[in-house]
């Protein structure tokens, strides 16, 4: 796999756009609407605290282990989440898809699989992965059901994994597409995204 660098991707009038600080505002906006940082098992950043997320993904990015993007509606034009490439290993050709969350008024649309659409095909088709792996808490159901809904399969649960934003430390519930699974994976994908479409 060749090192991911940063880049555009664009479909179904979503552009996921690489992240920068120019993205502050957009990104308190979007974590606003419903405020999300409330949710004790998501990565959302509290207002105060979005310039710090942002700095951090950029260092993760400067590391190789991380590629993060904003994501912006081109229809209203304004940012409605964020999503990134993360635990990037390059000599196992596995990336990651994950820090990933969406304004309230942008969720259970078209956006989740469009991104996903996105991501997975750049690693796929550009990066030549052979693994795309998601993972989520064990708590986030919804977030659960939306992993499964995309067609990935679940590895397993690596208990007592990770600290939550509370102190708690949680299950993590992982999941991924191989290479050999994308060409179905990427047609259920294209079919959700023509039905939402047509309703």
């Amino acid at each position: 796999m060749i090192s991911p660098q940063p880049a555009t991707l664009e479909a179904n009038g979503i552009r996921l756009e690489p992240l920068s600080q120019e993205h502050r505002d957009g990104l308190k906006a979007a974590a606003a609407d419903g405020k999300l940082w409330e949710l004790w098992f998501t990565s959302v950043p509290q207002p105060e605290e979005t310039q710090a997320y942002i700095e951090n993904a950029l260092k993760g990015q400067k590391n190789g282990d991380m590629l993060p993007w904003a994501v912006r509606d081109l229809k209203s034009g304004e940012i409605v989440g964020s999503t990134r490439y993360h635990d990037i290993i390059a000599v196992a050709d596995r990336v990651e898809i994950g820090y990933t969350w969406y304004a309230a008024r942008s969720q259970r649309s078209h956006v989740n699989t469009t991104c996903k659409l996105l991501l997975l095909s750049f690693g796929f088709e550009q990066l030549n992965c052979k693994v795309i792996g998601l993972r989520t808490d064990n708590f986030n159901f919804r977030s659960q059901r939306a992993i499964e809904a995309l067609g990935a399969k679940k590895d397993g649960v690596i208990r007592h994994h990770w600290p939550r934003r509370d102190g708690s430390i949680r299950d993590t519930v992982m999941y991924s597409v191989l290479a050999q699974e994308w060409p179905d994976v990427k047609r259920h994908l294209q079919r959700r995204l023509e039905k939402h479409e047509t309703h």
